[in-house]
């Protein structure tokens, strides 16, 4: 019997590129440690120099000092600031960020109640900020100086400057009131998404038609560009898969930007058409001196717009293969 020939083990050898970005995931990772040690600290602090006191809110006009003591007692507002801190600090890290002041019930039940309202309305936002904004810089930049450019470059100047509370409430006054076509408060899938939708995504379209427009700008006028179009390539593959791809990056860069910001700025949006999400959970909070919930509500927008941005710094290497990591 002949013996047989066996193939050596193939073992799976790790590329440099895959090295350096999980070295760099893990320093980013890093990063973030004091990052969010100082988002905590720094939030605590804040919440504690606001005027007011959440004992004398819910005493209302109660005058007895034992009973506004013991009020504090109870709410554990007489201990030490230090003593606060560090209870907070290590609560917080383990994701406890105690019980409301006002309701009594637990803070990040009451944050997960608000985070989902809040993510669909951010997301339909900037999907339309997205669908509108970017083809609209993609003409604007094709049909340099022409009447479509300017056009386009003026909605995008008027949307930039618009206030958002000015157009939520000009908004739920035509579409609501007068028209009586959609609903202007209320939180629904349906009909009552699209007002808040629109007014919350206005500035981020405006913002991503500029960008859209100016480095599109910038990639057609490069020398690959030229050489693109002097092989005889229709301008329609020049600029969809050449050009625009480069163009990408800063692009994502302000979106996943304004993702974050829409996720952490839609306060005004949803407290105009009363839509129970963190930022109408934050303009109560702050209402009420209920430091519990306003301190925890800090710290879980704060930690969104840092993972936000870690995500798009990885999503690079997919659009542009040029980049590495060091």
């Amino acid at each position: 019997m002949q013996p047989s020939i066996q193939s050596p083990p193939v073992h799976r050898v790790r590329t440099p590129q895959r090295g350096k970005m999980s070295g760099y995931f893990l320093r980013r990772l890093i990063q973030l440690i004091p990052i969010i040690f100082g988002i905590y600290t720094i939030t605590f602090f804040l919440t504690h120099v606001l005027p007011g006191d959440p004992a004398l809110f819910l005493l209302g006009s109660h005058d007895d000092p034992q009973v506004l003591e013991n009020m504090r007692r109870v709410l554990r507002l007489d201990q030490p600031i230090g003593v606060q801190y560090v209870t907070f600090l290590q609560q917080a890290l383990v994701g406890d960020f105690g019980t409301s002041y006002i309701t009594r019930r637990p803070v990040i039940t009451m944050i997960n109640e608000a985070l989902w309202p809040t993510i669909v309305l951010a997301l339909s936002a900037m999907f339309l900020a997205v669908v509108i904004g970017v083809p609209l810089g993609i003409i604007s930049a094709i049909h340099k100086n022409s009447i479509v450019d300017n056009v386009a470059r003026l909605i995008a100047l008027i949307a930039v400057s618009i206030p958002v509370f000015w157009l939520g409430i000009q908004l739920q006054i035509l579409f609501g009131v007068q028209l009586k076509m959609l609903p202007i408060s209320g939180i629904g899938l349906d009909s009552h998404l699209i007002l808040p939708a629109f007014a919350l995504c206005v500035g981020t379209l405006a913002l991503l038609t500029r960008m859209t427009r100016s480095t599109l700008l910038e990639e057609l006028n490069r020398d690959y560009v030229r050489v693109a179009r002097s092989k005889g390539l229709h301008e329609r593959v020049v600029i969809w898969r050449h050009a625009l791809r480069n163009a990408l990056i800063p692009i994502m860069t302000v979106g996943g930007g304004s993702l974050a910001s829409l996720l952490s700025g839609s306060l005004l949006v949803e407290v105009i058409f009363n839509w129970p999400g963190l930022g109408y959970l934050l303009e109560r909070s702050i209402q009420t001196r209920d430091y519990s919930v306003l301190q925890g509500l800090i710290v879980v927008l704060a930690l969104i717009y840092a993972g936000l941005n870690l995500i798009i710094d990885f999503t690079y290497p997919l659009i542009d293969p040029r980049i590495r990591y060091r």
